[in-house]
């Protein structure tokens, strides 16, 4: 099992201490970008508290989540059709 280490992160102006057992520059960098995102939405919305970003950047990587699911069940769907195509070649030219 991976070493546990702790990161501190910085997010819309709020420090946090992390533990992760994976890399923490890759926890540093999904921070960041955490941060950039919060930060582009409340400065188009400066009304809004941390809370309600929160909320709203959560529903937009809720949104990306769901767009790239939908590409790998597609892509996934794709590997399956051709994977059958090619295994019914294969057994016509057997026969």
């Amino acid at each position: 099992m991976a070493e546990k280490q702790q990161v501190k992160v910085t997010i819309l102006n709020q420090t946090f201490s992390l533990v992760t057992s994976g890399d923490p520059n890759d926890t540093l960098q999904l921070a960041n970008e955490i941060d950039e995102l919060m930060n582009g939405i409340a400065m188009r919305s400066q009304n809004l508290d941390s809370t309600r970003v929160a909320v709203l950047a959560s529903l937009h990587l809720a949104d990306q989540l769901r767009t790239v699911q939908n590409e790998l069940a597609r892509l996934q769907f794709n590997v399956q059709q051709r994977s059958r195509r090619l295994g019914e070649l294969l057994d016509s030219i057997e026969a």
